[in-house]
């Protein structure tokens, strides 16, 4: 069974070097997305982070598969406890004093589809309130 991805695009306004920054410093992160222990935009890097949904704690194992500076950041997406494997890529587009992201997540359709946490409506609320609120406050905050 294969599903379209998850896609979703914004545009905010803020310069793409800003953008960037705000989703690969790991310092910035914290104030808008997961508190990741550690994190750094280098092929090959393994980060985790815990994420909740209905009361329920799920840890994220992602492996950082692409890094093109201010255009591109691509990782794995799996879950320690569950299986599934999933990719999300993070694509800039420069607009001038704006930037377009265009993320796209693959693989929903290989996590366990009998819990509701991996329905493809739970992954759009969250990644709809991450890019449509909690980067755009983080980057409004100048």
């Amino acid at each position: 069974m294969k599903t379209e991805p998850f896609v979703i695009e914004q545009t905010y306004d803020a310069p793409v070097a800003k953008v960037w920054s705000a989703i690969t410093d790991n310092d910035k992160m914290k104030d808008w997305y997961f508190k990741l222990e550690d994190f750094k935009p280098e092929v090959g890097f393994t980060f985790r982070f815990a994420g909740k949904d209905k009361g329920v704690t799920f840890w994220h194992k992602c492996v950082i598969t692409e890094v093109i500076p201010l255009k591109k950041l691509a990782h794995t997406w799996r879950y320690e406890e569950y299986p599934g494997d999933s990719h999300v890529t993070w694509e800039l587009f420069d607009e001038g004093d704006k930037t377009r992201l265009k993320l796209t997540h693959t693989g929903l359709e290989t996590f366990p589809q009998d819990n509701p946490s991996f329905a493809r409506e739970s992954f759009a609320k969250g990644w709809t309130y991450i890019t449509g609120t909690g980067l755009p406050g983080y980057l409004a905050k100048g």
